[in-house]
């Protein structure tokens, strides 16, 4: 990964026995990789699937046989395991949580249906503030940071052994460019913990004790709005 666009681009990664050659791009477990790695990318391809999901059961989400809880719990099943594949990892900005959300509102318009305007008898496309009163169940904004935090404690757990704890908490050496830093990982879950006054809080070390950290976490998500 690297700003500069042109760094190493025709140079390729040898082994003992083997030449990799260097690409701009591949997929990975179902994820695209890029030498830029942008989010948005990742967001894009996502909800690219959970589209396909989505218009597979339209017409079932649109019918009025099943119940609206019903189309929910499919919803929840179907469509929003294929929007979240591998989101623990993301960290995200506002410009991402906001089209993760307008696309949750839009299968939520389908389950629910137009309003009747009681003042004008007319019917009306629901606004987002009534979305959310009628879906008593967390958010996709919500979700994310539900499995984030989850994760969070599984790469505490590790401890210095885990390759995974050690790219937590490395510190790669070099200069930094000039520019605005990326937003990290981390900083989603800071973020996350200042939204509910934790702010300084040693996160790693609490999420260490496994049974304490579920028990923070559910409280967590229980007093945090969307």
């Amino acid at each position: 990964m690297s700003r500069d666009l042109n760094a190493g681009r025709s140079h390729n990664i040898k082994t003992v026995n083997s030449s990799f050659e260097k690409v701009e791009e591949f997929k990975y477990l179902g994820r695209t990789l890029t030498n830029q790695n942008p989010i948005w990318e990742i967001i894009k391809s996502r909800l690219m699937s959970g589209n396909a999901c989505y218009h597979s059961v339209q017409i079932l989400l649109s019918a009025s046989l099943p119940s609206k809880n019903l189309k929910i719990e499919i919803y929840r099943t179907i469509i929003l395991p294929g929007v979240l594949y591998g989101c623990e990892t993301w960290s995200l900005i506002l410009r991402e949580k906001h089209r993760l959300r307008v696309f949750e509102n839009r299968v939520l318009r389908r389950i629910f249906g137009p309003n009747s305007d009681k003042g004008t008898v007319e019917w009306r496309k629901i606004h987002n503030e009534e979305l959310n009163e009628m879906c008593s169940s967390l958010s996709i904004v919500q979700v994310i940071k539900l499995r984030r935090m989850r994760w969070a404690g599984h790469v505490a757990c590790m401890g210095e052994s885990g390759g995974v704890y050690k790219v937590l908490v490395g510190k790669p050496g070099g200069k930094r460019p000039l520019g605005r830093p990326r937003l990290r990982w981390e900083d989603n879950i800071k973020m996350d913990l200042q939204e509910v006054e934790c702010e300084g809080m040693n996160w790693i070390s609490v999420a260490q004790e496994w049974d304490r950290w579920q028990t923070f976490v559910n409280v967590l998500m229980n007093i945090q709005v969307p």
